[in-house]
């Protein structure tokens, strides 16, 4: 398997404590986590700056991608420790009641053309409505 230290590396970062520790909470939550979400899941180990920096260059690095769902939030996705980084082409479930984003792995965007000369930097689908949890709850 491969260690965080190694995915880190291997985006040409340096592992750092904090670096580490915002990249395995998001394997470990699972799903897209908000920066609320990662920090709440860090239960204070590292401050929101810190957190939120770390994400941002996370992303930059092409370890992490990030998702905007309908509400307006952020959301950095990351996947399987021995994969380096997501793609990010797939679509994305997002529910309006308790705001929880998961991956629909396995589906395909699709295919929009684009006028020639334009160069696409990132592509997202989000599906919204309520989770199974939420449903129950209504």
């Amino acid at each position: 398997m491969t260690t965080y230290s190694e995915i880190l590396e291997s985006a040409g970062l340096k592992p750092t404590n904090a670096r580490e520790a915002v990249l395995k909470t998001l394997y470990r939550i699972g799903r897209p986590a908000s920066h609320g979400e990662v920090a709440e899941a860090l239960g204070g180990q590292l401050d929101r700056v810190t957190i939120y920096r770390n994400l941002y260059l996370l992303e930059e690095a092409g370890v992490v991608h990030r998702v905007q769902g309908v509400d307006g939030k952020w959301r950095f996705c990351a996947h399987d420790p021995d994969v380096v980084g997501c793609p990010g082409d797939h679509p994305h479930f997002l529910c309006l009641s308790c705001g929880k984003m998961i991956c629909l792995l396995g589906q395909t965007l699709p295919h929009v053309n684009v006028p020639d000369g334009v160069k696409v930097q990132g592509k997202q689908l989000v599906v919204y409505g309520l989770c199974p949890e939420c449903c129950r709850d209504r």
